[in-house]
């Protein structure tokens, strides 16, 4: 992709809208090799960018999710040991006694596991997704920033191993924790944002384009009355959707108070939040986007 509006273009034709600043900042992530690090409130589309990208670029998406106590052999590589010790009581069999001969052929590469990490630096093209980063530990922060910095690992028993080209990788973070700067300080940045009415309504409308467009409107209209409000998880835009997909599966072209507090699980996941919203004056919300409608 030769410029920014051909990048913006070709995730458009994914169904992932982008404004001009992301636009610009994939396209310098493609560009100049760099990681991409995507930050924002869970649900506003940060690992959906992932997926789009590797459509866009006709590459397979390679997803490592990060959890509490992540370490390098769950994102790297480890050893088959069942298919070694196989094996290895095949070659005893055989009548093998050459030690030597035996631990190089235990540590051949048919043998190697490839995590997500490995199969990205092995894999042209692909899209690296390190998803929720915000959740691993400082430990693994410094070995990610030491593999991002070189595209490559050394494995002690084949040595080391470069990515020929290396991957796009994207890192999203929720913000649960402050990430280091060392990490982001390799990574292009971006803050992804809830996004305005209009464009909301845009994404819903190109995700579901069967859903009536009055029921489109009422319920990006409701979810952004719901972000106003004092919530403890405020919905993002895949609840936007899944809430109107819900409506459209139970039939309908439009929604009612009456109807939208019955299908606030679609949307809200805390009970808190739940009795947050029954409080909320919904009809009053629908009939100003009523009254806004052409």
């Amino acid at each position: 992709m030769d410029d920014p509006e051909q990048v913006r273009a070709r995730l458009e034709e994914t169904g992932y809208l982008v404004d001009e600043g992301l636009a610009v900042t994939c396209f310098l992530a493609l560009r100049l090799h760099r990681p991409l690090f995507c930050e924002g409130d869970a649900g506003v589309g940060k690992t959906a960018l992932a997926s789009a990208l590797a459509e866009a670029l006709a590459a397979p998406l390679i997803r490592l999710q990060c959890h509490e106590g992540i370490d390098a052999a769950q994102a790297l590589y480890d050893w088959d040991f069942p298919r070694q010790l196989l094996h290895l009581r095949a070659a005893e069999a055989a009548g093998v006694t050459d030690a030597d001969r035996l631990e190089s052929e235990l540590y051949d590469r048919r043998f190697l596991i490839a995590r997500p990490l490995l199969r990205a630096l092995q894999t042209w093209p692909s899209v690296l997704l390190v998803d929720e980063i915000d959740r691993a530990d400082d430990e693994f922060e410094a070995f990610l920033l030491e593999l991002l910095s070189e595209y490559s690992v050394t494995i002690p028993e084949l040595g080391t191993l470069r990515a020929e080209v290396p991957p796009v990788v994207v890192l999203t973070s929720n913000r649960t924790r402050e990430v280091h700067d060392a990490l982001k300080r390799r990574c292009l940045y971006h803050w992804f944002d809830h996004p305005s009415f209009a464009r909301e309504l845009a994404i819903v409308r190109r995700r579901l384009p069967q859903v009536a467009g009055r029921l489109a409107e009422q319920v990006t209209a409701l979810v952004q009355a719901l972000r106003a409000a004092d919530l403890l998880k405020p919905p993002g835009v895949a609840e936007t959707i899944d809430w109107a997909q819900a409506l459209d599966a139970l039939g309908a072209s439009e929604v009612d108070a009456e109807l939208a507090v019955a299908t606030l699980g679609s949307v809200l996941k805390y009970r808190e939040d739940t009795e947050r919203a029954r409080g909320l004056d919904l009809t009053a919300v629908l009939a100003a986007r009523g009254a806004r409608s052409p």
